[in-house]
């Protein structure tokens, strides 16, 4: 399915820039086996009868036996399988619920509710700009990210709100309004959240973006930050409140 097709490839590029974060910090990340258990994990999410058996405990033998082949650099070993399991994780599964929210039943309303994830996050953000811009006085999160504030927030739980109901309203009828309203608050939130977590990353490693695949706008995993959060969300909701 080219949705999930174009997830994966977006997830294969952000795990790379993930990759050289860690590496910048002073870890060094088992690349190969990192990429192959985070394509295990997307998968598991994405199309769950593609992996036939539950894929985490594979996944920890896998990189923390890797481990073994750095016996002789001790010291960096561990920290090394740590980051892996960390980046496998981090991007491979997260991103993989934002592939299931087209693939799980029904799947007729799989392209509406991949729009109510970009919709909500999209619109949050815009609204948490301009209103941070306008009214912004109270840092929210200054030393990982000054330039955020509480009525950036608010703005953003506001836009949010908006295009959940708006979404609702044209492609997702079957959603409650109060549920509307719940996930275009709790999507805003998550994606804050997800948003400050790579810039924690960032700041840790000492870097200013993920990467430069977007001139002027840092990498793919700036890109996916808040949507990596914010799909679980939805992911969860649409495959346990039907």
């Amino acid at each position: 399915m080219a949705t999930v097709a174009l997830v994966a490839v977006a997830c294969a590029v952000g795990l790379w820039e993930l990759f050289a974060m860690l590496g910048a910090g002073g870890l060094a990340p088992f690349r190969l086996v990192g990429a192959a258990c985070a394509a295990v994990l997307f998968l598991s999410i994405a199309e769950p009868g593609l992996v036939v058996a539950p894929a985490l405990p594979a996944i920890t033998v896998a990189i923390t036996a890797a481990a073994l082949h750095r016996a002789r650099a001790m010291p960096t070993s561990v920290p090394a399988a740590a980051a892996t399991l960390l980046a496998a994780a981090y991007v491979g599964a997260l991103a993989g619920t934002i592939a299931a929210l087209r693939t799980i039943p029904p799947e007729s309303d799989g392209a509406w509710r991949v729009t109510l994830l970009l919709a909500i996050v999209m619109t949050s953000d815009t609204f948490a700009y301009f209103a941070g811009s306008a009214f912004g006085r109270h840092k929210l999160a200054p030393l990982v990210s000054p330039g955020k504030t509480v009525e950036g927030l608010a703005g953003g739980l506001a836009g949010g709100i908006l295009a959940a109901l708006l979404v609702r309203r044209f492609g997702l009828p079957q959603i409650p309004a109060l549920a509307a309203v719940a996930l275009g608050i709790v999507v805003s939130v998550f994606g804050v959240a997800g948003d400050l977590v790579e810039s924690l990353m960032k700041r840790w490693s000492g870097v200013k973006d993920s990467g430069r695949l977007f001139p002027g706008h840092g990498g793919m995993l700036d890109r996916l930050d808040s949507l990596l959060f914010g799909a679980p969300v939805l992911y969860y909701y649409f495959l346990y409140a039907r």
